[in-house]
């Protein structure tokens, strides 16, 4: 009898050395293989994931939104920064965006972003210093495709010109803005990345409204426009009217489209809270990217959004 409890103690023993018998990711019937013991090191599926880069038309612009989740935050957990960040070089890689802007990025994410997608450069400063401390809004773009001609960065508050809250945000947020020429054309757009108050509602009524004077007093000529950015706000809300009359949405207005859920909250939301607006391009399509490179299943805690824009001229 000892002997038998003994045998069965054991076979209990190896099945448990195995991957997947203690902590599981939240939707492991998606991914089975990850696990994550809390080690610094994650035992997951390795496979790449599509690798070939998507085709942008010289005469379109693709445009990537994307909250990649401040690298401080979820120590110790299987969605911190240096687990998940390994899907973000080929995820941006394959998808190929002419112009890309992050949300939440520090300086040390920023540093790693730059060193795995070398075809592009960025602009941006951290919001708490208008420097490098704090989060960046920056925007990337790619050197063979695009001229970064003109940029700047202010801040969503009474004093857009210094490091400063605005009204009862919570944080300091700002805006980056760059004017682009496409080298293969000429042509010419305006590009602008945010990120608005999570909680103070006011923050994100003024910010709006800050956002469309800039957009006329930043891009005077009337270039076809660009704006991304995490809003912490449905398009449903009011405070996007005064936008909605100077761009479009690009999810609402592209011929082909999803109704994804942009934040996912490590599995634990689905709200769309992200969004892409713009003005001067023909909208082709607009897409939720929930794609899974070297078995990551969330690179950050909101789904990258993609936007294919055609200038006018081209139609």
């Amino acid at each position: 009898m000892k002997k038998m409890i003994l045998f069965s103690f054991l076979v209990f023993m190896s099945l448990c050395s195995f991957p997947g018998c203690e902590k599981a990711l939240d939707n492991s019937g998606f991914i089975p293989e990850f696990v994550y013991d809390g080690s610094g090191e994650d035992i997951g599926n390795e496979q790449l994931g599509e690798t070939v880069p998507d085709n942008v038309p010289v005469d379109q612009v693709k445009v990537i939104s994307f909250n990649v989740r401040v690298g401080t935050g979820d120590k110790n957990t299987k969605n911190a920064w240096d687990l998940r960040k390994k899907a973000i070089g080929p995820l941006l890689t394959k998808e190929n965006p002419t112009v890309f802007g992050v949300q939440e990025a520090i300086k040390e994410q920023m540093d790693y972003m730059k060193q795995v997608l070398p075809d592009y450069d960025a602009v941006g400063v951290g919001r708490d210093d208008g420097v490098e401390k704090g989060e960046h809004m920056s925007i990337f773009w790619k050197r063979d495709v695009v001229i970064m001609e003109k940029s700047g960065t202010f801040w969503l508050s009474q004093t857009p010109d210094v490091p400063s809250k605005g009204w009862d945000a919570n944080y300091y947020r700002t805006a980056t803005w760059a004017i682009f020429k496409v080298k293969a054309t000429g042509e010419r757009f305006f590009y602008m990345n945010t990120h608005l108050d999570h909680q103070a509602r006011l923050a994100r009524e003024n910010s709006i409204l800050l956002i469309c004077d800039k957009l006329r007093e930043l891009n005077p000529e009337g270039y076809p426009a660009i704006l991304t950015a995490d809003f912490n706000s449905k398009t449903t809300d009011a405070i996007f009217d005064p936008l909605k009359l100077v761009m479009e949405e690009a999810r609402a207005a592209a011929p082909v489209t999803d109704n994804l859920g942009t934040f996912n909250g490590w599995g634990t939301s689905d709200s769309v809270i992200d969004h892409i607006f713009c003005s001067g391009f023909s909208i082709l399509s607009y897409r939720t990217i929930r794609d899974v490179y070297l078995g990551v299943q969330y690179a950050s805690d909101h789904y990258p959004i993609s936007a294919m824009l055609k200038f006018p001229q081209a139609d």
